[in-house]
């Protein structure tokens, strides 16, 4: 029996990349058009905090599935339901590391403009991947997904 096939909308670049391109534009926000100062140092080292914090939380949830022998490639096929760990917290560890990781670098640039680089990242992460993601998910783990689904916020 073989495992079902990857989810239409599969090519295109992965989070990563997105990531990186919204991490670019803070930085040329924050350079070219800082606006306003809200926050300066030694109170930008507290950004640190929201990088480790995404980095750990992203990599935990990449060691979860490891283990359980399950691709985090976007729309390639499951080999497992992971519920547990980091998945118990939000259903997208992964992606709430990246948007962690984000707002820690805006806080530690220390101007308003990186901000507005967070709700266009998290729409880009909700429509071109999560959604798809989640019917692939309903479709091939069935009522085992939705009861999680139920249980589990997307984010925090």
């Amino acid at each position: 029996m073989t495992g079902p096939a990857a989810l239409p909308g599969s090519g295109g670049p992965p989070p990563p990349f997105y990531f990186l391109i919204a991490l670019a534009a803070m930085f040329a926000l924050d350079e070219f058009a800082p606006a306003v100062r809200w926050l300066s140092k030694p109170w930008t080292l507290v950004g640190i905090v929201f990088l480790v914090f995404g980095a750990g939380l992203a990599g935990f949830a990449n060691r979860q599935f490891a283990r359980r022998g399950t691709t985090i490639r976007p729309f390639r096929p499951s080999s497992a339901l992971v519920t547990d760990g980091a998945f118990a917290l939000t259903r997208n560890p992964m992606y709430a590391g990246l948007v962690s990781m984000l707002a820690g670098t805006a806080i530690m640039l220390g101007t308003a403009t990186p901000f507005l680089v967070l709700p266009v990242f998290v729409a880009v992460l909700v429509t071109r991947f999560i959604g798809k993601e989640e019917r692939g998910l309903e479709r091939q783990f069935g009522g085992r997904y939705l009861a999680y689904k139920r249980e589990v916020r997307r984010w925090f």
